[in-house]
């Protein structure tokens, strides 16, 4: 096994892609996961503050855009203070296309980690339930790549949800 570029986790690692150059960083699942905007373990993204003063572009990119992500946490913020990236890395880090915008049923602008409410009753397929209109979805994730998308759990289960059926507590 080998470490994850991001956290130094001995753990079997992915390869992923950063966009648009597809040079390549090797990450644990937890790091993979998160990249993709889902929950991680409280205080997992601290290791951003080793990870990027790596010598790897790719990995300092990787980096870059996750502190930009949490720059609204002082420790995230500090960081990106602190991050030189030469102008082509910098150009490279914004490069990753339009941030997609996840809004809820009346335009409201929703973040990773808030909390809603469904406005309707939703089947769950393959769940075998119902999940009933009023019920509040905490800590919830964006999908990257598609806006009408979060991703919570309900009963216990996590679910897709499309963002048009909720709204932000």
């Amino acid at each position: 096994m080998a470490e994850c570029e991001i956290c130094g986790a001995d753990a079997a690692l992915t390869e992923v892609a950063v966009q648009p150059k597809s040079e390549t960083v090797s990450l644990c699942d937890t790091c993979a996961n998160g990249l993709k905007g889902e929950a991680v373990p409280e205080g997992h993204w601290q290791a951003l503050t080793s990870s990027m003063w790596s010598e790897s572009d790719a990995v300092k990119v990787v980096s870059w855009r996750l502190l930009n992500r949490f720059k609204d946490e002082a420790w995230a913020a500090d960081a990106l203070d602190m991050l030189y990236l030469e102008p082509e890395v910098e150009d490279w880090a914004k490069a990753a296309g339009p941030e997609v915008i996840h809004r809820d049923s009346v335009g409201a602008v929703l973040s990773s980690g808030d909390t809603v409410v469904l406005i309707k009753d939703l089947p769950v397929k393959g769940g075998g339930f119902t999940a009933k209109r009023g019920t509040a979805v905490r800590g919830i994730s964006l999908v990257q790549d598609n806006a009408g998308q979060i991703e919570g759990r309900v009963e216990g289960q996590r679910i897709v949800i499309l963002t048009e059926f909720v709204k932000k507590r």
